[in-house]
């Protein structure tokens, strides 16, 4: 009986004490962690495609321009032969974007490059 008694007291205060350690904070400090924020300028260009010719030709315009790092996504209109990329602006710009549509054989030209949050503050009037 005693020897059942001090096994449930050890396994009682090994519980307790791992209960106590639980409570320390293990994330990283603040100051850390304010240096791993990297803040995403995403801005949004309209491209005037050109040599679109066939309904597969978005395809290679849509792979082209997703491979430049930075890009969020890409949404290639055959019809109205234009695409419409969201992109970081810290890593990117509108012109190497397009560059990379010209490169694989579809001239693009920016129409338009606006940052985000102002188009959106816009379209809200």
């Amino acid at each position: 009986m005693k020897r059942t008694s001090t096994v449930i007291l050890s396994v009682a205060l090994l519980g307790i004490a791992g209960a106590g350690l639980s409570a320390f904070n293990y994330a990283p400090s603040e100051t850390s962690a304010k240096r791993n924020i990297v803040v995403a300028q995403t801005e949004t260009a309209t491209f005037d495609i050109e040599n679109m010719t066939c309904a597969t030709c978005p395809i290679t315009v849509r792979t082209a321009m997703s491979r430049v790092e930075g890009v969020d996504s890409v949404e290639v209109d055959y019809e109205t032969k234009t695409a419409i990329v969201r992109f970081d602006a810290s890593v990117t710009t509108a012109a190497l974007v397009g560059q990379a549509s010209t490169d694989a054989g579809y001239p693009a030209h920016a129409s338009n490059a606006e940052d985000s949050d102002h188009s959106e503050a816009e379209h809200q009037h």
